[in-house]
């Protein structure tokens, strides 16, 4: 039971993530005015498909449910023969500006489902953690600046800003510090002791240790909740309206904060442990789905944002890889070579399969080690 459930809900949220993704592609393309040839949620030959009469598309579900694609008229694909009366249709026939925009739909149709997911976790009301602290570890920096079990943290703000921003739970503070990390930028919080004084503690850059896969940057801080009572919890429920401008900037921070990872990914700051593959996502979507709504929601959310992000990555197959095509073009006034365009695929696609693999191999690693 537990595995067919983990199965049911691996298939569903990438069906979702994908499936919004690629109706990004293809809400810009038609508002564009380009021909939609066909849209397939998962790879391999179909085993269900519609066509619409009124657009022409042809809608396929296919086996593999790794991804999808939507397939537009486009003169520069050899396969395909473009009848004069279709020509003003064609995706390689519209102006530089349309052309990227509906390649940058796609992650941005992943941003607004992480967003309007959010927006409805808020709305209804989550149940959250206080921001009070348990006793610091006796080495760590927060224990060096005088903090104690049972501090409440009621603000922070980054080094760069020196105007407090309200902390209202413990998630709320763990993702300012997840940022903080991330970036290597200092802090301070505005305290608040047992007993009612307020106080500041400020962390400094140097202080702050870096995103590890090996080791937990709360605990080498000492910023940690405390668990209280359930009568202690509280539910966060907003308004629609502060709920969606809640959940925007917080898609924008998780955003930054995947971001950075991702970057240190490039840089050796972060290791290539961290790459979490499918059996990872299934993992974490069975879970979740087990939990509740709100967990599922929550992780879906985190999902469609990692892959806009991904899908953002300069390589070719990736969005971002043409972009970069669309900047060169709108630098230097002229396109790519489709045999040039043909031999970065080459490299992108063995690229992507090697960074598969290595996630692959290190959910493999994590299911089958002791």
């Amino acid at each position: 039971m537990q595995s067919l459930i983990t199965f049911a809900a691996f298939l569903l949220t990438l069906s979702i993530v994908v499936c919004f993704h690629e109706f990004g592609h293809f809400l810009a393309a038609r508002l564009c005015g380009v021909k939609v040839l066909r849209f397939s949620l998962g790879f391999g030959k179909p085993i269900f498909t519609f066509k619409s009469k009124y657009s022409s598309t042809e809608w396929v579900l296919a086996p593999i449910p790794l991804g999808g694609y939507v397939k537009l008229l486009d003169g520069r694909d050899p396969q395909q023969t473009i009848a004069a009366s279709e020509q003003s249709q064609a995706f390689d026939t519209k102006p530089l500006w349309r052309r990227s925009l509906i390649v940058f739909a796609g992650p941005l149709a992943n941003f607004v489902l992480a967003i309007c997911l959010l927006t409805i976790i808020y709305v209804a009301g989550v149940i959250q953690l206080p921001a009070r602290l348990q006793a610091p570890p006796p080495d760590s920096v927060a224990a060096s600046l005088g903090i104690a079990q049972g501090d409440q943290v009621l603000a922070w703000h980054p080094q760069t800003d020196k105007e407090f921003e309200s902390v209202i739970s413990w998630n709320a503070l763990r993702w300012n510090l997840m940022d903080a990390f991330s970036s290597q930028e200092g802090f301070a919080l505005k305290m608040q002791d047992p007993s009612g004084r307020q106080f500041t503690s400020a962390f400094l850059a140097s202080q702050l240790p870096a995103m590890s896969s090996s080791e937990d940057p709360f605990s080498r801080l000492g910023i940690l909740p405390e668990l209280p009572p359930a009568s202690e919890y509280f539910t966060l429920k907003l308004d629609p309206l502060s709920g969606l401008i809640y959940a925007s900037k917080r898609v924008w921070l998780i955003s930054k904060v995947s971001l950075s990872l991702m970057g240190g990914l490039l840089t050796g700051e972060s290791s290539l442990k961290q790459l979490g593959g499918p059996l990872s996502i299934a993992n974490m979507a069975g879970k979740t789905a087990q939990v509740g709504w709100q967990a599922y929601c929550a992780f879906l959310a985190i999902l469609s944002i990692s892959i806009g992000l991904l899908n953002l990555v300069p390589l070719p197959m990736l969005d971002g890889g043409q972009l970069l095509y669309d900047a060169w073009e709108l630098v230097s006034g002229k396109r790519i070579s489709t045999s040039l365009q043909e031999q970065f695929q080459k490299v992108g696609f063995i690229l992507l399969i090697s960074i598969s693999l290595l996630a692959l191999f290190n959910d493999l690693q994590r299911y089958f080690s002791p």
